[in-house]
């Protein structure tokens, strides 16, 4: 199967589902890595998910440099000079922020942090392609509904 693929004609694109670990792994489809150029090392943004699907996106500072979100950066440069330690939230109108580092194909974020974005232990998070800002990663809504259906999409686990 070529990935992303469409589950709905219009709707956005889908990697498949990634598994969160027991210790918050979460990996990262290769396609999508390829697709938002990550490298081993990057320094990732971790962004609140919409409303709707929960969850987080992914995004390089460079993205949200050039994008509505860059008042977060701004107002919080300890964000985006990655001063805080990795997985530190802070938090902008009501909102989780934190960063990641993007190592081995997987980023990891602890159980607290993943909690502030409405994640747990354990959960399928489906993989989506963003507007080109952050590939995202929700945790519900209509969107997971639907890929509840499609038993063909693949499922990413991070051996530990």
């Amino acid at each position: 199967m070529k990935l992303p693929i469409q589950l709905v004609k219009g709707g956005k694109h889908t990697f498949g589902w990634s598994a969160v670990t027991g210790s918050g792994r979460i990996a990262i489809p290769a396609e999508a890595i390829a697709e938002y150029g990550l490298e081993e090392g990057d320094k990732l943004v971790v962004v609140p998910g919409s409303r709707t699907s929960g969850g987080f996106g992914l995004s390089s500072r460079k993205s949200l440099s050039g994008s509505v979100l860059a008042i977060v950066l701004e107002e919080h440069p300890e964000l985006g000079q990655f001063r805080l330690p990795a997985g530190d939230v802070v938090e902008h109108e009501g909102r989780p922020y934190c960063w990641v580092r993007f190592r081995r194909g997987a980023i990891d974020l602890a159980a607290p942090t993943l909690a502030k974005y409405g994640v747990r232990i354990g959960d399928r998070l489906l993989v989506i392609r963003g507007s080109g800002l952050a590939v995202g990663f929700a945790v519900r809504g209509p969107i997971v509904q639907e890929a509840r259906k499609h038993r063909e999409l693949p499922v990413f686990e991070y051996r530990e």
